[in-house]
């Protein structure tokens, strides 16, 4: 391992799962470390860096929903991906986690080499050169080279989807953006099964962070979403 090789904690209280999923991980280039309980893994998160967190919904104590929740809630924590390992079946767990904020999910049983290759992808992403043109629409202020954005001069503290989907938005003022061509740009998919879902609940998390300036995003029914363009103060 490198230097700079991501670094993945991987939460889940099955000391078997955390080793396939660690081999997994570590074959592609990863270096990882492991917790088993919310609590264990909160305690590491909040002391090092991790580029990508891997977690189970379903631990001992706190859920994996509750961490989820709370890693969103603190600003050093807030913006390190996510994603989340659901039970197949639990559609309730899916919708949970990523309206908490969770970047992409897996349900179980699951291929290693699946999530290794998401865990890549979304580790890319993250690492990506933004660019650098500041973008302005009224109060809000989003300068991608920072990956900082702010209303009416309060930082919104947003995670990497949240931010990628905002700045979608804002880049087009008044112009409808629709649902397969928000998944290209800020999930870098085309397939569209459960796409609007994932799209409706980080629509969701953005108005609740925008507060009450969540109007900025506008459903335009039957095709997607969009922000009016706004006249600066």
């Amino acid at each position: 391992m490198t230097a700079d090789s991501p670094r993945v904690l991987v939460v889940d209280d099955e000391t078997q799962m955390v080793s396939i999923i660690a081999f997994a991980l570590e074959t592609q280039g990863f270096t990882t470390a492991a917790a088993g309980s919310a609590e264990a893994a909160w305690r590491l998160a909040a002391e090092e860096a991790f580029d990508l967190v891997v977690l189970d919904v379903m631990l001992p104590g706190a859920s994996g929903i509750h961490l989820l929740e709370r890693l969103r809630a603190h600003p050093p924590t807030a913006t390190v991906p996510v994603i989340l390992l659901t039970a197949r079946g639990e559609e309730s767990d899916r919708l949970a986690g990523l309206l908490a904020g969770a970047d992409d999910y897996v349900t179980k049983p699951f291929s290693p080499r699946e999530l290794a290759l998401r865990a890549q992808a979304i580790v890319r992403r993250s690492r990506r050169a933004p660019d650098t043109e500041q973008i302005v629409n009224g109060a809000l202020v989003i300068d991608p080279a920072a990956r900082t954005a702010s209303h009416d001069g309060t930082v919104l503290h947003l995670s990497d989807v949240e931010f990628r989907l905002l700045a979608a938005l804002a880049r087009r003022p008044g112009q409808p953006v629709g649902v397969r061509e928000l998944l290209n740009e800020v999930w870098h998919t085309t397939e569209t099964a459960g796409g609007r879902d994932m799209i409706k609940t980080t629509v969701h998390r953005l108005r609740h962070r925008l507060g009450p300036a969540g109007g900025l995003i506008v459903t335009v029914r039957g095709v997607g979403y969009l922000m009016p363009a706004l006249d600066a103060d």
